[in-house]
């Protein structure tokens, strides 16, 4: 059966891309400037995550070959999740494989809980399949329009409990979920689930994410992150209270009978952490990247939304303008980052993801691309 997220049925092969170095790849045999992706601040060819990969892989081996609930609760596993409590500011975190799976996870853990699930019309696909783990009847709302919430509620007599699921920031786009506004509308006993995947160490004055944006309480609110984002390494967690991580770790086969993340791959996301921590130049310099792209954009005409994500859409009208700006940004030695997406328009567009490295001519290039 197909996902009803995706926009075509016909196979297309994606492209072959090969990262040379923090911003280029190489496609085709040729080098290009490389904004898509996610790797906000090139943590993933950081050096000393890179030694700290390598320095796993020599003690520990790849993998510890158990699920975590039998032989397999490695220390390292502690370790993690004590400094993503510590960051984040969260009562406790789980660690699962992926941050899809820690979504997926979650909904096992919760299924049965509510009456009825709240979900944006644009949430990210591993939102829309753990919704349908919920085992309640689940609703779409207009997107990041907490009056539409308001308007199902009030409309909902038969639900006593609700749950709502957003994105923190949306991927194709870099808009923020309006959490204030959420939870102000909601009923008092209901819970908020962000999936801050694209957010966590990106919003925020210290990068933790949106709630850390907006100014929020997380007593209400589940927080799940990935660490093959912003943190350039892999795997994902669910920050939340300590009920839900027992109900992760008693309900949860996705936790229970999973081989959690490879060792190596624990201590580079430790690393990754502590790296991000250390070097505040990187959220500096990816905010300053960010401002300086919009602004130089808005300031020649262009429609850019003033959102505050690291990220840059661009929609044009027609198949000959899609080719046209393809073509000029080839000529300029950048890889064109058109896609189709879930949450994105419908034919697709091109989204151009900044990046903390990215230096001044690169971003004065891509500007002047899309500016013709």
């Amino acid at each position: 059966m197909g996902h009803g997220w995706l926009y075509e049925t016909r196979v297309i092969e994606p492209p072959l891309l090969q990262q040379i170095d923090r911003t280029y790849v190489l496609y085709r045999g040729h080098k290009y400037s490389y904004f898509s992706g996610c790797d906000y601040y090139r943590l993933s060819t950081h050096p000393e995550v890179l030694r700290a990969l390598n320095a796993g892989v020599q003690r520990f081996g790849l993998t510890v070959a158990a699920s975590r609930l039998t032989t397999g609760n490695h220390p390292l596993y502690g370790e993690l999740e004590r400094r993503l409590t510590s960051f984040f500011k969260a009562p406790t975190a789980t660690v699962f494989s992926s941050g899809y799976v820690a979504n997926l996870g979650v909904a096992q853990a919760l299924a049965g809980g509510f009456d009825c699930a709240l979900m944006d019309e644009r949430a990210h696909a591993s939102l829309a399949d753990a919704a349908s783990w919920l085992a309640c009847p689940v609703v779409r709302f207009q997107h990041r329009d907490a009056q539409d919430v308001a308007r199902i509620v009030r409309n909902g007599a038969r639900a006593s409990r609700f749950i709502l699921l957003t994105d923190g920031l949306f991927s194709h786009d870099g808009s923020v979920a309006p959490l204030k506004e959420l939870l102000e509308v909601l009923p008092r006993n209901s819970v908020v689930w962000v999936d801050d995947a694209h957010a966590a160490g990106v919003l925020g004055r210290e990068g933790k994410g949106t709630l850390e944006h907006a100014g929020v309480s997380r007593s209400r609110i589940i927080q799940t992150i990935t660490l093959g984002k912003a943190f350039g390494v892999y795997g994902g967690a669910v920050l939340g209270s300590a009920s839900l991580r027992r109900r992760i770790l008693s309900q949860s086969s996705l936790f229970v009978g999973n081989t959690p993340m490879p060792l190596p791959l624990v201590a580079a996301a430790i690393q990754a952490l502590s790296t991000f921590q250390k070097d505040r130049s990187l959220l500096t310099r990816l905010f300053a990247n960010t401002k300086y792209v919009k602004d130089q954009l808005r300031e020649i005409g262009a429609a850019i939304p003033d959102t505050p994500g690291p990220i840059v859409s661009v929609a044009p009208r027609d198949r000959r303008a899609i080719e046209a700006l393809k073509k000029h940004l080839l000529a300029a030695r950048i890889y064109p980052p058109f896609i189709r997406y879930p949450g994105g328009p419908a034919d697709g567009h091109f989204r151009f993801a900044l990046s903390s490295e990215h230096t001044r001519l690169q971003l004065d290039t891509l500007i002047e691309v899309i500016s013709k």
